[in-house]
């Protein structure tokens, strides 16, 4: 489980395939205090260290999760939000997120609003229904507020800090991200037999 609070912003340094797609990622995490076999959310796909070494780690990935998220489009030089398993006891300052991808989003429209961006996303029409204004969304692994909804398109506000502590400083309209919707949302809808 995590949180959707991004603690580094890697770079994928390395992506072989040999059946499943191994990806090595450059962090400032200190790999030290890393398992092999820890889960470590990567633009919020929830992937197990299967190696490591100071400033580095390597993941795989299965060909349906490159069907189902945007890590089949990675290349060296590919920033990702990175975060590392809430442990107990860790203060929840986003929303429950389970690294989980549901399915991936467009960005429709990147404005200025003030000093932050308002950024437009397009969820796929199977999870349109899951998004509610002010309800939570994780984006690329962020926790965010969803500000409005207006069908299968939705927006948010991105402070200043947040555009430069993950990557959604370089959003811009055409791009595709993943998106987990809300795990309360997911239960909500099961419960009055919408799913």
């Amino acid at each position: 489980m995590f949180t959707g609070i991004i603690t580094d912003v890697g770079r994928v340094k390395a992506v072989e395939s040999n059946g499943d797609t191994r990806f090595t990622i450059e962090t400032a995490f200190d790999m030290e205090t890393v398992a092999i076999g820890a889960s470590i959310a990567n633009c919020g796909v929830c992937l197990t260290v299967i190696d490591k070494g100071p400033g580095w780690f390597a993941v795989q990935a299965s060909a349906e999760t490159l069907s189902k998220t945007t890590l089949g489009s990675w290349t060296p030089g590919t920033r990702v939000n990175l975060e590392r398993a809430m442990k107990l006891g860790d203060e929840l300052g986003g929303h429950i997120v389970s690294g989980h991808v549901d399915g991936v989003a467009a960005v429709v429209d990147v404005r200025p609003d003030g000093k932050s961006k308002r950024i437009t996303f397009e969820a796929p029409a199977n999870l349109a229904k899951y998004v509610a204004s002010k309800g939570s969304v994780a984006i690329d692994g962020v926790s965010l507020t969803v500000n409005e909804v207006d069908g299968a398109r939705f927006g948010v506000n991105i402070i200043p800090h947040t555009q430069v502590a993950t990557t959604f400083g370089d959003l811009k309209p055409g791009d595709r991200v993943n998106m987990e919707i809300d795990m309360l949302a997911r239960y909500v809808a099961r419960l009055v037999g919408q799913e």
